[in-house]
């Protein structure tokens, strides 16, 4: 198997209840960034470095997934359509249609970040595989986790980020004097930010009910079978309504390092 056919599971099956206001009536791998769903800006992202087969762990208000790709170039495109044959046609076709491979996987409403993993197992047929957040983006170079990954010879590889501050923070001299504000800083504490790296035998660490990040990390912690990616870059979980309104200021600012497709990279 090719490199470019490693697939790409994505964890797409969250009710985003923190961000309510856009969750209520889509799931929040749908939720817009510039326009486009955040599930499309992650996509948008491996397909740069080469991976194109995706499996989309649905479960919250999935349907609405499975609907936006399969309308995917008349949701994304000007066109006209005949209203006796329903045929349509594409009214610029200078447009780029995406070439995505994906396998939309029904993991229940309720089940947790390791019971979605376990579900798709049958749809992997390599000996590793990407995994990640349907909520998170980054400037994470993908081609070289991949690398780092196959270097360490462990089971897992997970991407750890330094998070900013919600809050500013205010520096002052040991005699109370206001020598500085800093808005947000980046903390030294590194997180686990997603954008994973498994060998298929992880499988067999799962269950249909376990969560991903308690026991089979924990394991494989213990067992000395995962390694650390830092990455040092951007990185940014939509977790909130709070966030979602910042990363839709950051797309008016145009400051988007996460759109690396965008660079020439």
């Amino acid at each position: 198997m090719k490199d470019s056919d490693i697939p790409v599971v994505i964890l797409s099956g969250g009710k985003g209840t923190r961000m309510r206001e856009e969750t209520e009536y889509k799931p929040k791998p749908l939720v817009e960034i510039g326009g486009r769903p955040i599930l499309w800006h992650i996509m948008k992202a491996y397909s740069h470095f080469g991976f194109r087969t995706f499996i989309l762990c649905l479960g919250y208000r999935g349907q609405a997934i499975k609907e936006y790709f399969l309308n995917f170039d008349t949701m994304n495109n000007d066109f006209v359509i005949n209203t006796r044959s329903r045929e349509y046609r594409l009214l610029d076709a200078s447009i780029r249609t995406e070439d995505w491979d994906i396998v939309f996987a029904d993991t229940g409403m309720e089940t947790q970040t390791g019971g979605r993993i376990k579900r798709i197992e049958k749809y992997v047929q390599s000996d590793l595989f990407f995994a990640t957040y349907g909520d998170g983006v980054s400037d994470i170079d993908i081609s070289a986790l991949l690398e780092f990954h196959r270097r360490q010879k462990k089971m897992a590889t997970i991407t750890g980020f330094h998070p900013r501050s919600k809050y500013g923070q205010v520096h002052a001299n040991a005699s109370g004097e206001i020598l500085s504000f800093e808005e947000k800083p980046r903390l030294k504490d590194t997180i686990n930010g997603g954008f994973f790296v498994f060998q298929r035998e992880f499988f067999s660490r799962l269950d249909d009910d376990c969560v991903l990040e308690r026991e089979p990390f924990e394991g494989l912690a213990r067992e000395k079978q995962m390694a650390l990616y830092r990455h040092e870059g951007f990185w940014f979980a939509v977790d909130t309504y709070k966030d979602y309104l910042e990363i839709n200021r950051m797309v008016q600012e145009r400051h988007t390092p996460w759109m690396v497709w965008e660079k020439g990279r």
